[in-house]
């Protein structure tokens, strides 16, 4: 998120209808129907819980009154306008434009983000990292086909002259965050983003530097009706009390601070083909499910590189990276998710139900990267990836071809076809879990006896 967060001016405090309290109704009901949108930065579902920054914050301000959240979401900005005047929700939790004709229809609540666009490019040792905008001119420069990032790029180039070589990806299934992803790799030298998105990246790519801003300052807030005074009252007052809180700033720690890329290289063999401290553990509880003891030794390295205590940005803990509400379903309580033992077993349950789950793929090779792509993501995303390869004349028991739609989960005109009942997907993150996971298996089966 920008640096900069204040509280919206454009929600006032207004005196109370005295036939009419809107958030009193909705404190009577205790829930609230909240408007957003699919993303990386708002709302997403992964293993199975829900999770995004604008969520996040929403579920903290919801708790702190008891309600229930009920979320719809909309395809675009403009529905979730649309939406918000049709009362389909009582208010939008997504940073939309503050502008003076949105002023004429809704109240402004909340944060207000300040965010501007921003130079991508890699920050590896040796390479040049440019500092002013003048210093673009003969420089190869990567958008996205009619986005408003080619349009500033464009901006840019006349205001300092011209020479600005711009490039355009045209591919219906490339994202922002790809571009992002492909100047962290060298594939390409630059491409431009929002701040707050370009932020949240470097969580996942910390070799890019995005410190030259090249677009102008956007404000951004939430929004009710303007019929709904008291609701915006609450949320001001809430965020001018909670803003400066420990819990508030650990939710922008997850999402803006906290690395979300483990290391891709084996885990060292300890000797005597011995992976790690807990591979009695890992043989005892594989043969539960049953699968080759060193595949849940993998999955391990991949998410705690075997540290007991560890707990990722999304809440993934112990040595299996398992989720609570998961843990939970599975009967293993927060007090002993820590447990190497009780994590261990627990996991094995888990990797059994996925297993049965993705029954139908005989192949067990194959099976295996459905059951680490559902371990990663949550077994929805998977069921959505098939479900899109059937539609479009694919092997939905075909790995090759399902990972592809899983990739495309990223992308609105897929994540919101009515096959897709789990949403918005950062497919990549999941690609490569089950890469890096299956290639330090095939490690370690040829280092380590069964």
């Amino acid at each position: 998120m920008a640096a900069c967060l204040l509280l919206a001016s454009s929600c006032r405090k207004t005196e109370k209808s005295q036939d009419e309290n809107d958030f009193q109704k909705i404190l009577e009901t205790g829930e609230i129907n909240v408007l957003t949108m699919s993303g990386s930065m708002s709302y997403f579902i992964y293993k199975g819980e829900e999770r995004g920054y604008e969520y996040e914050i929403l579920k903290s301000f919801a708790d702190s009154y008891g309600l229930k959240i009920n979320i719809k979401l909309a395809e675009n900005e403009t529905k979730l306008a649309e939406m918000l005047d049709e009362k389909e929700g009582d208010l939008v939790a997504y940073n939309i434009p503050v502008t003076n004709e949105g002023k004429e229809h809704y109240l402004y609540c909340g944060q207000e983000a300040v965010n501007e666009m921003v130079l991508v490019q890699r920050s590896n040792r040796g390479d040049t990292i440019l500092k002013d905008v003048t210093e673009l001119i003969g420089k190869d420069v990567w958008s996205i086909d009619n986005s408003k990032y080619f349009n500033r790029i464009h901006n840019l180039n006349d205001e300092v002259g011209g020479g600005i070589n711009i490039h355009t990806i045209e591919e219906d299934s490339i994202t922002v965050e790809d571009l992002i992803e492909m100047v962290s790799k060298g594939q390409i030298p630059y491409t431009v983003s929002d701040a707050d998105m370009a932020k949240l990246n470097r969580t996942y790519y910390r070799n890019i530097d995005i410190s030259l801003v090249v677009g102008h300052p956007q404000r951004s807030s939430w929004a009710v009706r303007k019929s709904n005074p008291a609701l915006a009252e609450a949320i001001n007052i809430w965020f001018q009390e909670n803003i400066s809180k420990p819990a508030y700033k650990q939710i922008n720690k997850r999402y803006f601070e906290m690395s979300k890329m483990p290391g891709d290289e084996p885990a060292p063999i300890l000797g005597k083909g011995q992976i790690s401290p807990f591979d009695a553990l890992f043989r005892k509880y594989a043969r539960t499910v049953p699968v080759d003891w060193r595949l849940m030794a993998s999955i391990a390295y991949q998410e705690s590189k075997f540290h007991t205590n560890l707990v990722s940005w999304a809440g993934a803990s112990g040595v299996m990276g398992l989720m609570p509400k998961t843990a939970s379903s599975l009967g293993l309580s927060a007090d002993s998710i820590f447990n190497p033992d009780d994590n261990i077993r627990i996991a094995a349950q888990l990797i059994r139900r996925l297993n049965k789950i993705f029954n139908s793929i005989d192949d067990e090779p194959e099976r295996i990267k459905f059951i680490l792509a559902a371990y990663n993501a949550g077994s929805g995303h998977v069921a959505d990836a098939r479900a899109l390869a059937e539609k479009y004349g694919s092997n939905p028991n075909n790995w090759a071809e399902v990972e592809e739609f899983l990739k495309l989960k990223s992308l609105p005109e897929y994540y919101s076809d009515p096959v897709c009942k789990s949403g918005y997907l950062r497919g990549t993150e999941t690609l490569n879990y089950v890469r890096s996971v299956g290639e330090r298996y095939a490690y370690y089966c040829g280092k380590v006896k069964e």
